[in-house]
């Protein structure tokens, strides 16, 4: 599995854009049909399709993280993170996820269309 990176930009207040991430509520309204929370466990779901991750670990207005329950791989997550210049004020969005070698840009194409309805969602 490759690990890669993306950074999204947003002119959007850290709390807003952090619940959307964070909360099932949130994350219904831009990455999944539906989101359902139980525990420590999200279970998203796609065209009547459901798939769990477990949250790793989560700090208010930092990051979030999660690991795909059958990715048979312990090492792997995607994660949330969020940076706030504090000069600007300007707040970034990275996304770290991993995928099979040499699907790295089908991944990177994948978050691109769902920021795009996150970033719409937040009126941006």
């Amino acid at each position: 599995m490759e690990k890669y990176v993306i950074e999204y930009s947003f002119n959007s207040s850290p709390k807003v854009l952090f619940n959307r991430l964070s909360t099932a509520s949130g994350l219904t309204e831009w990455f999944a049909d539906d989101v359902k929370l139980r525990g420590k466990i999200f279970t998203f779901v796609w065209d009547g399709s459901e798939q769990e991750a477990e949250l790793l670990g989560r700090k208010d207005l930092k990051y979030v993280r999660f690991h795909w329950i059958d990715d048979e791989d312990e090492e792997t997550y995607f994660e949330f993170k969020m940076n706030v210049d504090e000069l600007t004020g300007d707040v970034a969005l990275i996304i770290t996820d991993f995928a099979e070698e040499g699907e790295e840009q089908d991944g990177i194409e994948l978050w691109n269309q769902q920021v795009s309805e996150l970033k719409h969602i937040l009126g941006i």
